[in-house]
């Protein structure tokens, strides 16, 4: 399964539109990830912990929108965008979807 965010792949035309694929992913972050976070951000640095879960959201999402392509028949998925939000209370939850054009090329 070929996955871009451009509109085209190069020397590879479009044969058939399958439609839009969608994959969303909404995962939690647990208190011990909250609290190494706020200390990341008192004493600064990245956070390893919720770059992972992000990391992981976003895969998930990714594959989700790839299986579906696959059971349209697609072999390629262009124009694919990728969204990011906390939602929840206190915003303890990251929200991940995934959205583009299943295609055969």
């Amino acid at each position: 399964m070929v996955l871009t965010t451009t509109n085209s792949i190069e020397g590879r035309p479009v044969r058939e539109y399958k439609g839009v694929v969608t994959g969303e992913t909404i995962i939690g972050a647990n208190m011990f990830k909250d609290f190494l976070a706020g200390i990341r951000d008192v004493i600064g640095g990245r956070s390893g912990s919720y770059e992972s879960v992000l990391r992981e959201a976003k895969d998930t999402s990714m594959r989700e929108m790839a299986d579906r392509a696959k059971a349209l028949g697609a072999n390629a998925i262009v124009g694919i965008d990728i969204d990011y939000a906390t939602i929840g209370q206190g915003n303890s939850m990251i929200m991940v979807t995934t959205s583009g054009t299943a295609v055969v090329i």
